[in-house]
């Protein structure tokens, strides 16, 4: 990982293009996947400045008993909030440390197939935050292999930074997880 600490300073209009570029590419590998009525187009926008800032992206996992039936989830906003993207995977009987990296891990290859280049991450799991920034070490081993796997996606990118939030700022997250589990 490049960049785990704080953001670059503003770059002004290039770093401006760069967004913009990574939102078009975003925009360009959902449009298939988007089925919606043609409309005429509407006139232009005047040129404006994109919104500064990364993309975020909110993942969590979750298991109903632990080990349990598992689910992960992951949505990829925009600097404005608004949802470029989002996944959602049942993961069988598993646990829910487990089933966090799955998440993160889902969201991670997503973003990195949008050509995401510039990311932070918003979890609501302070274990996976802490040792993917190298505070806690991972005792457990049948969560090496998936710290090993996150890490080298996260190396990926341009520039990410891990945040650990509150669960009530992750429910877009925690609902696709859920989602995941009832749909089995």
């Amino acid at each position: 990982m490049r960049d785990q600490g704080r953001w670059p300073q503003p770059a002004g209009q290039d770093q401006a293009e760069r967004l913009a570029a990574c939102l078009e590419r975003a925009a360009q590998a959902l449009a298939p996947q988007v089925a919606a009525p043609a409309e005429p187009a509407p006139p232009p926008a005047p040129k404006t400045r994109p919104a500064h800032g990364p993309l975020v992206l909110f993942a969590d996992g979750g298991s109903r008993g632990n080990p349990g039936p598992a689910g992960a989830g992951a949505a990829l906003m925009d600097p404005a909030g608004q949802q470029v993207a989002a996944w959602h995977r049942y993961l069988g009987i598993t646990t829910n440390n487990v089933a966090e990296y799955q998440a993160l891990i889902m969201g991670l290859e997503g973003a990195l197939d949008l050509g995401v280049a510039e990311l932070l991450v918003r979890l609501d799991s302070e274990l996976l935050v802490r040792q993917l920034q190298g505070v806690y070490q991972v005792k457990s081993p049948h969560l090496r292999p998936l710290f090993a796997q996150a890490r080298a996606l996260a190396g990926r990118f341009a520039v990410i930074q891990f945040q650990h939030i509150p669960r009530e700022q992750n429910a877009i997250a925690d609902r696709l997880a859920n989602l995941a589990m009832d749909q089995r």
